[in-house]
């Protein structure tokens, strides 16, 4: 019983950090795209928010959930799909903490814009370009932690 407990909630955080993640990435490029920095800034606040609320908590539940189910199933925690598994899962971790910090940023500036009534200046533009590559690691090393979790490959 405390076996499908623990799997239902691991589904459902990657579920929530996928989801999240994904969700709050689209937003924020399509309030961009349209170059309003009020709505800018209201969606780079809002996004952040989702990432605490969100990303932070399935984040921290997934390797909890994650290393316990191992255990519980007989897995060696330093199995191959499992090691690049944790090496993936770092790396998006990484891309991600630096992903907030680049919405703050964002939220700062459009802020600013909209007190001052001016454009949004190039480093608004720096930091974008920024947050959407540092996305591209984070999302596909996720969807690759999946893959492990499912298909369990022997890799070495």
């Amino acid at each position: 019983m405390w076996f499908l407990v623990l799997k239902t909630l691991h589904v459902l955080s990657a579920i929530v950090l996928l989801g999240t993640g994904l969700g709050t990435a689209f937003h924020l490029w399509i309030t961009h795209r349209g170059g309003d920095p009020r709505a800018i800034a209201s969606a780079a606040r809002t996004t952040v928010l989702a990432d605490w609320l969100f990303t932070a908590t399935s984040g921290v539940a997934q390797p909890v959930t994650g290393v316990a189910l191992a255990l519980a199933g007989g897995y060696d925690l330093r199995s191959s799909w499992l090691v690049l598994a944790y090496a993936l899962y770092a790396i998006a971790g990484v891309c991600w903490l630096k992903v907030v910090q680049l919405q703050l940023r964002i939220a700062r500036i459009a802020a600013a814009c909209v007190k001052e009534d001016a454009p949004l200046p190039p480093a608004y533009f720096q930091a974008m370009r920024l947050w959407f590559a540092l996305g591209w690691p984070a999302f596909l090393g996720l969807i690759m932690v999946v893959w492990l979790m499912v298909a369990k490959p022997v890799l070495w």
